[in-house]
């Protein structure tokens, strides 16, 4: 089993809906699309560094959203989300494990549908988006 851990600093988002103009065309928000970018980048350093090319294997998916305690709490309630007793709401979960595996296709695997499991969580903390790749062989 090979796994591979990409780390991305700062506040995750999550797949922005598609939006439609006025002539009916269909676009991706450029917010979404700045992090799918960045994401993407990220991934794409860590596998030319170790020098990897993307997995055709089925793949097993970890997803970490670590988000900002909001600075306008009470120290009541920023304790009771350092403690974990306050989870994150907003984004969805299923918008997370989105933009990840969209930004992964052809990165880290050939397709997203080789992902036959995934675990996706939200908390607090320091605010980035940790993800774990694992397949049987790279």
């Amino acid at each position: 089993m090979t796994t591979t851990y990409i780390w991305l600093p700062g506040q995750p988002i999550g797949k922005g809906r598609p939006r439609f103009t006025r002539t009916g065309r269909v676009y991706t928000p450029e917010k979404t699309r700045r992090y799918e970018h960045r994401l993407a980048g990220t991934a794409s350093n860590y596998m030319m560094l170790r020098q990897l090319e993307p997995t055709t294997m089925p793949c097993h998916m970890v997803i970490k959203a670590q988000f900002e305690i909001p600075k306008s709490w009470t120290k009541t309630k920023k304790a009771a989300a350092a403690a974990y007793e306050i989870l994150p709401g907003k984004p969805d979960i299923d918008n997370i494990a989105k933009i990840v595996m969209d930004s992964f296709s052809g990165v880290v695997f050939e397709d997203d549908a080789q992902v036959y499991d995934l675990k996706v969580v939200k908390t607090y903390g320091d605010p980035c988006l940790l993800t774990e790749v694992t397949c049987s062989k790279w």
